[in-house]
């Protein structure tokens, strides 16, 4: 799937269940709560998560469930993007002009 199809389908999707509707400040909330998330996921990979109440994962499984807690950050970013009828495309290409403006190297 590119990146205008999943554009499409996160605003299909989430058109669908009724997401798309909710104000756009729950929405920053989700996205700040699925954050929160990945840096859960993140340690478990890293360091572990010591907790005498939880089984430990393999590698494979953390690793994973980093892979979902992404999914759901980019599902947030990508409706907020369709909120204000901005291509992900677009959010692309700026972020690495600006980037390469910034960092360019000067000779």
């Amino acid at each position: 799937m590119d990146v205008n199809e999943f554009q499409q389908w996160i605003k299909d999707y989430y058109e669908e269940r009724g997401w798309s509707q909710l104000d756009i400040f729950i929405r920053i909330g989700f996205l700040a709560e699925e954050t929160g998330e990945v840096a859960r996921a993140i340690r478990a990979l890293e360091i572990g998560r010591d907790r005498p109440d939880e089984t430990e994962n393999t590698y494979i499984e953390k690793k994973q469930e980093l892979v979902s807690e992404l999914g759901d950050v980019l599902g947030n970013i990508t409706d907020i993007a369709n909120k204000y009828d901005i291509k992900l495309e677009d959010i692309f290409k700026v972020h690495q002009e600006k980037l390469d403006e910034r960092y360019k190297i000067k000779k």
